[in-house]
């Protein structure tokens, strides 16, 4: 039985063929005084009764109503092909498909949207971070998910963004490996017999990335002040080497080179000239300072190997380039560079990430803050 409907419950019955209960709502009319209804089904007559007054809640607050038919699996397909691939690089939404269609869509995709709870993106993430999985990659996860939601409210397909209301995974920060001053000399020393010893000088003395170093053109490179301008990156992206704006806004910047490194640039250089007169027509004038043996841009595998086989020829162990961006920062900080001028330099997002990533290394820093307000608040009055 059905049972007594209550006021403003809508229509409530439990259908015979499965023993499910419904409910209908009129939501209004349309233009053509045609009437807007909405239904949604549950387990139990308390369920639906339960949704028909979110339901109308939602309405009354000027909130669309949701599509019930939407899965999860079709709002993304619906966000890649419509929105996403047309606002970031290509690798960066194939990131994105990658997080979605590993993590997301086995567990949540054939969700209806308008079912989809906070609960349920709590234990997705809750189940992914005991996995193994890094906080960083949990949190990411969440905000794919969040972001494709949020297009769903813009297409009024959605009504509340539960990815956005559900608890991001506390951020762990891991220390990186650093070379320690000695490690770095005796790098530095190592370097002067390989061919593309400028490069790695270049990386660990300025905290250039990978990407960045290799898309450096000479033209990007004003000897009289010493001054080397970062404007692209050179990247492999679906089989095709090529070259790209840089991370962010803030790594378009303009990095000034010790005058060692200024000096080994240039004796690069003349070794890159003297290459191009022996190889003649079979030399390729790409214009990138680092170059392949004919004057194609290098490959950023290839970098990997030749700089893996540089540190362990030099006793120093596995190694991988990036760590000469992060011993770049910490050799810089410990020097007592400003935290500002080192997130310029590395062309950080901003200056928390960089104090998030190195801020241990500012301990003695802290210390001696601490030590200078004992003399000026404990110290002994000048006037006795």
């Amino acid at each position: 039985m059905a049972g007594r409907r209550g006021n403003h419950e809508g229509s409530i019955y439990q259908r015979a063929a499965d023993q499910r209960w419904m409910g209908v709502a009129l939501l209004g009319y349309d233009q053509l005084g045609k009437p807007i209804r909405k239904s949604v089904t549950a387990k139990t007559r308390n369920e639906v009764v339960q949704k028909l007054k979110r339901l109308r809640r939602q309405i009354e607050d000027g909130l669309p109503a949701p599509d019930t038919a939407l899965r999860l699996s079709q709002l993304f397909d619906r966000w890649f092909e419509d929105v996403l691939r047309h606002q970031v690089a290509p690798s960066a939404a194939s990131n994105y498909r990658t997080i979605a269609v590993n993590h997301i869509l086995p567990a949540l995709g054939n969700k209806k949207v308008a079912d989809l709870k906070v609960a349920d993106v709590d234990r997705l993430l809750s189940k992914k971070i005991d996995s193994g999985l890094s906080s960083s990659t949990v949190r990411r996860i969440r905000a794919v998910l969040a972001q494709c939601l949020d297009q769903g409210i813009r297409w009024s397909v959605v009504s509340n963004n539960v990815a956005s209301l559900s608890r991001a995974p506390k951020m762990i920060r891991t220390e990186g490996r650093t070379l320690t001053p000695a490690q770095a000399k005796h790098f530095m020393t190592c370097l002067k017999s390989q061919r593309n010893g400028a490069l790695y000088a270049l990386m660990l003395s300025t905290g250039l990335r990978r990407g960045e170093v290799l898309g450096l053109m000479w033209k990007d490179l004003d000897v009289e002040s010493g001054v080397l301008k970062v404007k692209r990156q050179l990247k492999r992206e679906d089989g095709v080497l090529l070259t790209s704006d840089t991370k962010t806004a803030r790594s378009r910047r303009s990095v000034n080179l010790p005058a060692p490194m200024l000096a080994g640039l240039l004796e690069h250089e003349e070794r890159q000239k003297s290459e191009k007169r022996a190889l003649g027509r079979s030399w390729t004038n790409s214009g990138y300072i680092f170059t392949s043996t004919v004057g194609t841009p290098i490959e950023p595998r290839n970098l990997n190997r030749e700089f893996k086989t540089i540190c362990h020829d030099a006793g120093l162990g596995d190694w991988h380039p990036h760590e000469l961006r992060h011993s770049a920062a910490s050799l810089m900080l410990a020097q007592g560079v400003k935290l500002q001028v080192v997130s310029q330099v590395l062309g950080h997002a901003s200056i928390r990430m960089t104090a998030d990533v190195y801020g241990h290394i500012l301990d003695p820093d802290r210390e001696g803050a601490a030590t200078a307000m004992v003399g000026l608040l404990w110290g002994e009055d000048e006037d006795k």
